[in-house]
């Protein structure tokens, strides 16, 4: 089977897909061009693809009949395929959830830390040769243990937030979710609209999955909702958020901060933002350790090996 690996991964992935098929490797760092996902629909049985790799809905019906008949995507969000499209030209699309949602969970916490507690604020300070020096009312935050959180999104990442809140500094949890949740995995309320987990919050996480359904889930009126204490971090997808909304808000200092994994049109950051002091910005750290990148290319190894046999595919979306 010819398999089109799209960008750089671990050795140990590649040389595992290697060790199974006849693989053609991309080794950059930038998405694929439209004319390059239009040849893989043509060229591959297969492709293992990751964020950046827009195949929307123009890309397959560009291939009317395409060869490739699976996106094993790499990572858990796969807003960046048009599902639909690929399922209607016969192509089948997985991801690889399990892998990412500690490392996830992980950035979650760190910038709920950062935003509450002016981390990277005080960093850029001390860098620039600013600080004078310890007083008792230099760059005074949020101290988060013992407050709420509101979780935006209760799957898998949702809940490992959760976990972490609670066993670890001791948050009350409240979260809304489209569907009831049974066991939240912690004491946990779920309430009824996501206007009043916004009201309620003093950090909100927002974990839901990309996709049309959840584009601009958190928007003006949302952000409106919240105290002027709080903080929201996300770290699902950056168009969840209506970027210029939030803007908005952290310029008239109507909310307490934020932080960013994600961004609304991501490599690119607006200068409006990177201009404010009161947003913490990673550039989507999310699952940034050799050892979760690993396990997901194994991860997506695993579904391309699913396909070839002709079993059921172990991460279908």
């Amino acid at each position: 089977m010819d398999v089109l690996i799209t960008r750089r991964l671990p050795d140990s992935v590649v040389e595992a897909a290697r060790a199974r098929f006849s693989v053609t490797y991309r080794d950059r760092t930038d998405p694929m061009t439209r004319e390059e996902m239009m040849s893989s629909l043509r060229d591959f049985d297969a492709v293992l693809p990751t964020l950046g790799d827009r195949y929307d809905a123009s890309v397959f019906a560009a291939v009317p009949a395409p060869r490739c008949r699976l996106l094993a995507n790499f990572g858990v969000g796969y807003n960046h395929i048009d599902v639909a499209a690929a399922k209607a030209a016969g192509i089948a699309v997985t991801n690889t959830p399990g892998a990412v949602t500690d490392a996830t969970a992980d950035i979650g916490m760190m910038l709920v830390l950062m935003s509450a507690r002016r981390a990277s604020e005080g960093e850029r300070m001390l860098r620039a040769g600013r600080w004078e020096g310890w007083h008792p009312t230099q760059m005074l935050g949020l101290h988060v243990t013992g407050k709420t959180i509101g979780i935006v999104g209760m799957g898998r990442i949702g809940r490992a937030v959760a976990k972490r809140a609670h066993a670890g500094f001791g948050m009350q949890v409240v979260f809304f979710n489209r569907s009831p949740v049974a066991d939240p995995g912690v004491p946990a309320r779920q309430l009824p609209t996501l206007a009043a987990v916004m009201a309620q919050s003093d950090v909100v996480v927002v974990a839901v999955p990309g996709g049309a359904e959840t584009r601009h889930i958190i928007g003006a009126s949302e952000i409106a909702a919240m105290r002027p204490h709080a903080h929201l971090v996300n770290i699902s997808r950056g168009d969840t958020v209506d970027e210029a909304a939030l803007i908005a808000a952290l310029e008239r200092r109507s909310i307490g901060g934020a932080g960013l994994d994600v961004y609304e049109r991501e490599p690119a950051v607006p200068e409006r933002l990177q201009a404010l002091d009161n947003v913490t910005l990673l550039p989507h750290l999310g699952t940034a350790a050799l050892e979760v990148r690993t396990d997901m290319g194994m991860m997506a190894v695993a579904n391309l090996i699913a396909f070839a046999e002709g079993r059921a595919l172990p991460n279908a979306v």
